[in-house]
């Protein structure tokens, strides 16, 4: 009888302490429980469905530490470690740095905790793709005003070339001379500096008869500028026993030369 209550008392304290170390009674989280089967239906789940968690949720990979040493807060899911070891990927313009540098540059933005800098204050990061001024205001020169073409570049330079008109001929004080007035113009561009003019007088008798034509030279009236046009007004004459009496001079032809 004895050996019967001592093995009732120890089967009774078996299930105590199976009892206690299933419902964590005794220890400091009572409220805790321990899922023994599926939920029966009712109206939390109907049957087939699923039930979203009402509280936080957090991943911990098996056999390895939390992240950061320490677990996630409630409300918020962990991350795996990101590149620069903050926590998480960065955002906006962060560099990565080589394996062994640092962790993240100064200025950064993105992780947890971080605040992005405003562009242009000190300790800011430059844009990543700066463009300049582009369009008619761009540097390299002033723009050209509307509706206006650049002066046309002036003609080349040309030689001079003369043109003389017909001789016009006058009576002078002796019969064997006479007056001769002839124009000279300039075509070229460059000035006719000196020359020679040449006069082709004949002599004529009584009954019109053309006995002699005799050249003469006197010079040119230079200078001459180019375009320019200047009217001279020779006394040309021959010899006096060339010309008898009751003959006369006639010039008919004149020429020149310059340079």
């Amino acid at each position: 009888m004895r050996k019967g209550s001592r093995a009732a008392t120890a089967l009774l304290a078996l299930c105590c302490t199976a009892t206690v170390g299933l419902t964590g009674c005794g220890g400091p989280g009572r409220e805790g429980f321990s899922a023994v089967g599926a939920a029966a239906p009712g109206p939390e789940r109907g049957a087939g469905e699923n039930v979203a968690p009402q509280g936080g949720v957090e991943f911990q990979q098996l056999g390895g530490p939390s992240v950061g040493g320490s677990p996630a807060s409630p409300g918020t899911s962990a991350t795996p470690p990101g590149p620069d070891g903050a926590g998480g990927p960065t955002s906006g313009g962060a560099t990565s740095t080589a394996p062994g540098g640092p962790a993240s540059a100064p200025g950064s933005t993105g992780g947890p905790g971080r605040t992005p800098i405003p562009p242009g204050t000190p300790g800011a990061p430059a844009p990543a793709n700066p463009t300049g001024p582009t369009g008619p205001t761009s540097p390299g020169g002033p723009p050209s005003r509307p509706g206006t073409t650049p002066p046309a570049p002036p003609p080349p330079a040309t030689p001079a070339q003369l043109t003389l008109s017909a001789p016009v001929r006058s009576a002078a004080a002796d019969r064997w001379c006479e007056r001769v007035a002839v124009t000279f113009t300039n075509t070229g561009t460059t000035a006719a500096r000196s020359g020679t003019v040449s006069f082709a007088t004949h002599v004529i008798g009584a009954l019109g008869i053309d006995w002699a034509t005799i050249t003469s030279t006197q010079p040119l009236p230079a200078p001459i500028a180019g375009g320019a046009s200047k009217t001279q007004t020779y006394t040309v004459c021959l010899e006096a026993w060339r010309v008898p009496l009751g003959m006369h001079v006639d010039t008919r032809k004149v020429t020149a030369t310059w340079n």
